[in-house]
């Protein structure tokens, strides 16, 4: 792969890109045209730039910044894009919208790295290297999952991570809204999942399994509005937000809400407080479960208008279901082979439940146990799994915990923050992650959607801590399921300038130098075993 020039250290590597001679110069008489159905990456353009830049970017017929879709581009399916700049003009085409879109974050990329905050940088002078640039994405499906549902964040925050996802052409931010300690989204027929649910009394602050608390309470929920606004903010810069409702098990917060939905409906428990892999799951004892599933999945719905409803699905212990007699005349009343088949058979119902929507639902795979047939399989836990999915004929997105777990170290350098015990995940880890491993046969291979990187929350509590976990990590992965770009070397050199755009939007990113975080979220790390275990998905 030949090196590509300073002024040309993209992240992700673009698919085709010839540099040309000479400079296109924004100034106050630069205008933008923009064709029939342009009109929005026209002002996700002016609403970009103009903070830093202070450039007004006007619509004229005669513009010399072009923003055109082009149906005869349809080879370079919904997110590619062709940009061509020469001295005297701009033109970026696409097929679609979201073509449009991803070529803007190339632009941005390409200015100095002065144009990407919101604050002005007058005097400036506001140039793009010429070059014909042609770039279509590997994988569809290009995400980060984040865990709100242990450590609550603000959707301010949430606004941010989006902005930061789509400047590295990501297209998804995947949000775990539910789980065993807090329930983030409000659902108007159950009132007192956000009211109960959404509060814990404490924190553990070691592993799972530990005995260490922090003492204080944690809780948070967002308003519909503030979800309904996230996901049209995320649109308008290409990015989906796929809601997670965790189901069956992980519902330890909406048990504590609504004892009813327990095995036992006379029990009283509280928001869990610890980490791990919590016994109490729904119960199966009557319809009235999936009559409150199907209403807060009617809700998602309504909020949400990503194709995918993730589910959960995972690390859901029958130990409940087996010592239950009205779960097991469920079984018997279905014909179940026994407590451990009630699990398929609720996962059936429900995706059936979004299937007949027009949704297809998502779940994580922890183990090579089907899902049924309908689902997006998110494989955690083996590359294994992953195939016998694909061969089962599920669509797959590759997620495996050594190479995609935002949560485990970058190193092991004693100033890391605090982070789940049991490996380290470095940068080069993330930059070597194949969604597609070789060998795999042409039809499992065509399932294939793309990867997707996890942060889950048990230790990362503020916004600075997230980004440091999250940053540099994702760009390798954006790099891998944008271009497929397998070159390490090629990857540092661009990444090491991309650092300028990093630190001009203020992100706080693990420095590159094998040096440890010195930043505000640093803090002497628990120690950590040098071999990876993997309990569960959520406590490794």
């Amino acid at each position: 792969m030949p090196a590509l020039r300073p002024d040309f250290h993209l992240v992700p590597r673009p698919t085709k890109l010839t540099p040309r001679p000479g400079h296109f110069t924004l100034d106050g008489d630069t205008a933008v045209r923009a064709t029939p159905g342009a009109e929005a990456a026209a002002g996700l353009l002016r609403t970009l730039l103009a903070p830093a830049t202070g450039l007004p970017l006007p619509e004229s017929p005669t513009g010399q910044f072009v923003l055109a879709l082009d149906p005869q581009l349809g080879g370079l399916g919904t997110e590619g894009y062709g940009l061509t700049i020469d001295p005297h003009a701009v033109r970026l085409r696409a097929a679609h919208l979201t073509g449009l879109l991803r070529g803007i974050q190339t632009v941005r990329q390409l200015l100095p790295a002065a144009a990407l905050p919101a604050h002005p940088s007058p005097g400036r002078a506001w140039q793009l290297p010429c070059a014909e640039i042609t770039d279509v994405p590997r994988h569809s499906w290009r995400g980060v999952m984040l865990d709100v549902a242990r450590h609550f964040q603000p959707v301010s925050f949430l606004r941010r991570y989006v902005d930061l996802l789509a400047l590295h052409k990501l297209n998804v931010l995947h949000l775990h809204l539910t789980d065993d300690q807090g329930w983030r989204m409000p659902v108007a027929a159950y009132p007192k999942l956000t009211e109960i649910g959404g509060h814990r009394a404490r924190s553990m602050t070691g592993a799972a399994g530990s005995e260490a608390y922090d003492g204080r309470p944690h809780g948070g929920s967002y308003t519909r509005a503030e979800l309904v606004g996230l996901v049209a903010y995320a649109a308008a810069r290409g990015v989906t937000v796929v809601p997670e409702i965790e189901m069956p098990g992980h519902a330890r917060a909406a048990i504590a809400a609504y004892p009813e939905l327990g095995d036992d409906p006379g029990r009283r428990l509280d928001v869990w407080t610890r980490w791990g892999v919590c016994d109490t799951v729904l119960g199966v004892h009557d319809d009235r479960v999936l009559d409150f599933c199907r209403t807060v999945l009617e809700e998602v719905m309504d909020v949400f208008d990503s194709p995918y409803i993730h589910v959960g699905g995972d690390e859901c212990p029958t130990t409940e279901w087996e010592r239950s007699p009205a779960a097991r005349a469920r079984v018997a009343a279905e014909g179940l082979a026994g407590p451990g088949a009630l699990h398929g058979w609720f996962m059936a119902r429900i995706g059936a439940f979004l299937a007949g929507h027009g949704r297809t639902p998502a779940g994580w795979a922890e183990t090579g146990t089907e899902l049924p047939p309908e689902f997006t399989v998110m494989s955690w836990r083996d590359p294994a799994h992953a195939l016998d999915a694909a061969r089962r004929g599920n669509d797959v997105v590759t997620a495996h915990y050594l190479s995609t777990y935002l949560d485990y170290a970058q190193s092991e350098f004693p100033g890391e923050p605090p982070a789940q015990p049991g490996a380290i995940v470095d940068l080069r880890a993330v930059h070597a992650h194949e969604p597609v491993p070789t060998g795999w046969e042409p039809a499992a291979a065509a399932r294939v959607l793309g990867a997707q990187a996890q942060l889950w929350t048990e230790f990362a509590t503020t916004p600075d801590h997230i980004e440091y976990l999250t940053y540099p990590r994702v760009c390798a992965l954006a790099d891998r399921t944008w271009s497929g770009a397998e070159d390490w070397e090629d990857f540092t050199v661009r990444l090491r300038s991309h650092t300028a755009r990093l630190d001009a939007l203020g992100v706080n990113y693990r420095p590159l130098s094998p040096r440890p975080l010195t930043a505000a979220a640093a803090r002497t790390a628990p120690p950590r075993r040098s071999t990876p275990t993997v309990p569960g998905r959520n406590t490794h």
